[in-house]
């Protein structure tokens, strides 16, 4: 797969590199985020650079692999015995003469073999005795947060760029994959913005076989991602594990989670922190209301991918595990569009946060859920609004419906926007704009606004 997106990561990455002074760099984030493959990009190994992957090896096997690595740069180097990475480390910067790159991927690897390492790295930084640019790169985001942003580690201020790699824009999806915006929508909502998961659902012809290959079998490459992505966090997976299951299968209240979990909502408040921390799930509160103080909270899986799995793999592993994973895909091919709709509704609303509507640019779009003044019924009645953006200027309120489905009744969506939004108070004071994100245009029609996927899904490019 080409390398796509990540033009502002890559210019600021080479910017550093090309300072007058070396360089520590910091970059983290989740596994197959695509860290390796930016580090590489900016490398060149006919300039030197050395790009070192650690593995579960132990500290003198780490120094003897890296210094083979070396080797292949600076010939010769690989013949010495290097009792410490210090020694190491000194005699590299004494064996170049001109400023290299170095990178020590999976760094916490070295760290657990080490635990000395960031002290040896900080008394050469503070002692300027490393001639060259040093990167650090891991994913276990909790142990490389914790190593420079926690004011207790030697690391801690020594970084001149700490990245923290994010999923790719999902405008790029559809890029990667050799496919058109609605196909893109579809592809979201399985392999969300990770680089790694398009690599992999390209080896396939469509869709429906990625999915039966990578996560309905068990040979399958994704079969058991989460839990290789939660080891990389944290030392008790089971609980992590098992509150991403139940907000998957729809207890998105913390009274319903730790109801499941038959536990007491103080006793599993500590874990939900730690899986928002890592961005595994998030916390969303209607339009409008504190976070702190709203007591209609709701968590969600943030990754598609993630939720996907537990919400069509874990549940059926048994099946699965039964050869029986072409039921499995059955049951998906059921609800799909309902499915698809859910991610439809996020990438809606990030797309009016992004690029804007009409010339007005928007704050963060939310949904909301409550009830309103039905001015006909006059009394109160339930509903939700897939998205509500407010503008900067506080002057103009955004008030869309999102659809994934055929023939949609525009005008009846349009009605029913205009009647919630004026039992609203906090709309009151504001232009309303009312807008339809629609799987397909409704005809030859012009007297509304309509954005589909040929729209959202080139929001960033």
């Amino acid at each position: 797969m080409e390398f796509v997106d990540r033009q502002k990561e890559q210019t600021r990455l080479q910017a550093a590199l090309n300072r007058k002074k070396p360089q520590f760099i910091v970059v983290y984030g989740r596994r197959r985020i695509g860290k390796s493959a930016l580090i590489k990009k900016v490398l060149d190994s006919s300039r030197g650079d050395i790009y070192f992957l650690a593995d579960r090896t132990s500290e003198p096997s780490q120094r003897q692999l890296f210094s083979s690595v070396v080797d292949l740069s600076v010939e010769g180097f690989g013949l010495a015995s290097y009792p410490s990475w210090e020694a190491l480390l000194i005699n590299l910067s004494r064996a170049v003469d001109h400023r290299i790159t170095v990178c020590l991927d999976e760094f916490p690897y070295l760290v657990k073999s080490c635990p000395a390492l960031p002290s040896i790295i900080q008394k050469l930084i503070d002692e300027e005795k490393l001639k060259y640019n040093l990167i650090v790169c891991g994913s276990s985001q909790q142990m490389m947060q914790g190593l420079v942003l926690d004011s207790r580690e030697p690391l801690y201020g020594r970084a001149d760029e700490i990245m923290k790699m994010s999923p790719v824009s999902p405008a790029f999806i559809g890029q990667a994959l050799g496919v058109g915006p609605t196909q893109a929508v579809r592809e979201f909502a399985v392999w969300g913005g990770i680089p790694r998961y398009w690599e992999l659902r390209g080896n396939y012809a469509d869709l429906y076989d990625a999915i039966e290959q990578l996560l309905f079998t068990p040979e399958g490459t994704l079969y058991d991602e989460p839990s290789r992505l939660l080891q990389d966090e944290m030392r008790d997976t089971v609980q992590a594990s098992s509150i991403l299951s139940f907000i998957g299968n729809g207890a998105c209240r913390i009274s319903e989670i730790a109801a499941r979990a038959e536990k007491k909502a103080t006793d599993i408040t500590p874990q939900l922190s730690r899986l928002r921390e890592l961005g595994f799930i998030i916390k969303e509160t209607p339009f409008g209301e504190s976070e702190k103080k709203s007591k209609k909270g709701i968590y969600h899986i943030a990754d598609p991918m993630l939720r996907f799995y537990y919400r069509f793999v874990l549940p059926f592993r048994s099946m699965i595990e039964l050869g029986n994973s072409h039921l499995v895909l059955e049951l998906f091919k059921k609800v799909e569009n309902d499915y698809v709709a859910a991610a439809w509704e996020e990438l809606c609303r990030a797309f009016v946060g992004i690029r804007g509507v009409d010339g007005i640019i928007y704050q963060v779009a939310s949904r909301w859920w409550g009830s309103y003044y039905d001015t006909v019924k006059k009394c109160y009645l339930p509903a939700e609004l897939d998205v509500v953006a407010e503008s900067f200027d506080r002057k103009h309120l955004l008030v869309g419906e999102c659809k994934w489905q055929e023939h949609v009744d525009v005008d009846g969506e349009l009605e029913r926007l205009k009647t919630i939004a004026s039992g609203l108070p906090f709309a009151r004071e504001h232009q309303l704009h009312f807008e339809l994100f629609l799987k397909e245009k409704p005809g030859n029609r012009l007297d509304f606004n309509t954005f589909c996927p040929d729209d959202v899904m080139t929001m960033h490019i």
